[in-house]
């Protein structure tokens, strides 16, 4: 059943995103007082008097192409407007209607969609008569509001529920076959383009200047009946290089998308190879106990022969021990060569980490390993495995207990996690072994 969609259009600076956050009741959308900090459409789900809502975030609207981003954001508005049930066009109430107010309310005009003018800025009752102002622009739907301190926001979405027929009531149930893919990598490895080659449509704005993407975007779609949805996020890079508040707050929005997700995609530039923040990445994504894949994109950029592949996954590998237990794939965003292993992967390592191994399996499987090759004895002390469970599933978590669990080495516990791992088939996904004492 379609959940109503809202879109929230406007000019830049006006309020859409304090409003986007506010309605949410969190930290959705980037807010700053610099112009264009939003570009592209950021999608989010709220209920109101137990109807569902899902609310559209959108960049200013600016009619000129003053930068390289402006006919790529006034775009993404458009297309919020095309596919909105209902648009919020906000305005700022301290303000004289613009040129680019008045063209956008041509745009809500012509697109026939039903609407609410929103007046933002309206701190108190006196102020609300600076909605009048508005009526120029030939809009009469008109709600004075103040996203910043809440003031009327339960009043226009009562308004809003007027306008729109719904089909869905919120039910408290969550579908657990939903997975949440993240793409992370560094600025410019294509995580934008992948999004968009994987939707096949330009969800998400394109442009070869590093730092485009700033908020975690979610892009849904099904892939053969499957609910995925796809979590685009701006580049990462080393804190002392970030010198930028907006990107520092973008990366933080995305260690919170790797936090939220079920699998992650790391994205690695094949043309720039594999460098030391690329393993930084695939570190966090690894401790946050999250499925990986590891995507190399940009491979129609390589001149190649039949050892290429193989000699380019080997050195990453060898620079990389831990990365032995994740899939590697090899992609051209341009081309389109084998995208679609990305989501084929992504679905097995989120059936995958569901998994959970009976405890007699797990000590079937733990006697044979001992016995090929015991723990070591710690100055005279004999360490014994008594046994195995697992305790935990995203992550996966085994527990041991033993006689002496502080005496087991680095070198043996990595010993035991490469053959459970080999035994129940965990390559892909994370594989914690917490030793217990018995």
């Amino acid at each position: 059943m379609k959940i109503p969609l809202v879109a929230i259009v406007g000019r830049p600076n006006v309020g859409k995103s304090t409003f986007f956050n506010r309605v949410l009741s969190q930290r959705q959308s980037i807010v700053d007082s610099e112009e264009g900090i939003t570009r592209d459409r950021i999608y989010a789900e709220m209920d109101w008097s137990g109807n569902l809502l899902k609310f559209i975030d959108t960049g200013g609207y600016i009619p000129e192409d003053i930068d390289v981003f402006n006919k790529a954001v006034r775009e993404q508005a458009v297309e919020a407007i095309e596919e909105a049930d209902l648009v919020l066009f906000l305005v700022d109430g301290k303000q004289e209607p613009t040129s680019s107010d008045k063209d956008l309310a041509h745009s809500i005009r012509r697109s026939n969609k039903p609407y609410i003018m929103v007046v933002n800025k309206c701190d108190t009752l006196k102020s609300d008569i600076l909605k009048n102002r508005f009526y120029e622009l030939g809009l009469d739907n008109i709600a004075a509001i103040s996203a910043l301190n809440g003031r009327n926001i339960g009043d226009l979405l009562d308004k809003i529920i007027e306008h729109i027929d719904f089909d869905i009531e919120l039910d408290g149930k969550k579908n657990n076959e939903h997975l949440r893919l993240a793409i992370v990598g560094m600025p410019n490895v294509g995580k934008s383009s992948l999004t968009n080659a994987l939707l096949q449509k330009n969800r998400i704005i394109v442009t070869p200047i590093a730092g485009t993407t700033r908020d975690a975007i979610d892009a849904n779609l099904r892939w053969h009946g499957n609910e995925i949805t796809l979590v685009d996020t701006a580049g990462l890079r080393k804190l002392a290089k970030i010198k930028d508040k907006i990107e520092f707050y973008s990366t933080i929005r995305t260690k919170s998308a790797i936090e939220d997700s079920n699998v992650v995609a790391v994205l690695i530039d094949a043309s720039k190879g594999f460098g030391k923040q690329d393993k930084a990445i695939l570190d966090e994504v690894i401790k946050s106990g999250k499925g990986l894949v590891i995507v190399v994109n940009k491979w129609d950029l390589l001149e190649k022969d039949t050892h290429t592949m193989k000699s380019f996954e080997e050195g990453i590998r060898s620079y990389f021990k831990s990365l032995d237990h994740y899939p590697m794939i090899f992609i051209s965003t341009v081309t389109k060569q084998r995208i679609h292993q990305v989501l084929e992967h992504a679905w097995k390592l989120f059936e995958k980490g569901k998994k959970s191994v009976s405890t007699k399996k797990l000590n079937d499987c733990l006697i044979n390993i001992i016995a090929k090759n015991p723990p070591p004895s710690d100055a005279g002390r004999t360490v014994k495995i008594k046994y195995a469970t697992q305790v935990s599933c995203e992550p996966s978590v085994i527990a041991l207990y033993s006689n002496f669990p502080d005496k087991i080495k680095v070198s043996y516990t990595r010993y035991l996690e490469n053959q459970i791992r080999k035994f129940f088939d965990f390559n892909g996904i994370p594989l914690f072994l917490s030793f217990r004492k018995k």
